[in-house]
């Protein structure tokens, strides 16, 4: 068994923090994936912004608000030891990659965006897992929102090593 083979016990529901019930503005966010058992959750919850993208016509002149949340596993943040954010993900970080993407990517839906968000949080910022979900709010007059929500973990070619070595150094990937 490999040391990143975690597991939660059966019938085990760990909804993500500052969820009620695991939901936020009527979106399921779900549980937390069976291996992050032992993954420490940073997040950015709620972050809006302004940015062109769509496939309709009335879509690609202006910007639209987008809402993104943002959740990223690490296998114990050495952090918790150390107290020090190099040992972590430094959640201003991501804040600020989401504006920059927001004013630069030239993408048309949404899933494109999302993977765009997950891959620099995987690559970028080391996490282990994230799952990233884009919301177009009042899209639609008789709809609160719209959007996708994926799930993104890191491949053994993206971690340079396994998580065994990791721990047993007591570093997360970087």
């Amino acid at each position: 068994m490999r040391r990143d083979d975690f597991t939660v016990p059966a019938g085990a529901a760990t909804v993500f923090p500052g969820h009620a019930n695991g939901t936020q503005a009527g979106l399921a966010l779900g549980t937390i994936p069976a291996d992050a058992a032992q993954m420490d959750l940073i997040f950015v919850q709620g972050f809006e912004g302004e940015t062109i993208i769509g496939i309709d016509p009335c879509e690609l002149d202006q910007p639209q608000p987008l809402r993104i949340d943002v959740t990223a596993g690490l296998p114990r943040s050495v952090a918790c030891s150390t107290d020090q954010i190099g040992d972590t993900i430094h959640y201003g970080q991501i804040r600020e990659g989401l504006r920059e993407l927001m004013q630069t990517h030239r993408l048309q839906l949404l899933e494109a965006l999302a993977e765009r968000i997950a891959s620099m949080v995987l690559d970028d910022f080391g996490a282990h897992w994230v799952r990233v979900v884009v919301v177009k709010p009042k899209k639609f007059e008789d709809v609160d929102a719209v959007g996708v929500a994926i799930e993104r973990r890191r491949s053994v070619a993206r971690q340079g090593g396994s998580l065994l070595d990791w721990m047993g150094h007591g570093m997360v990937p970087s």
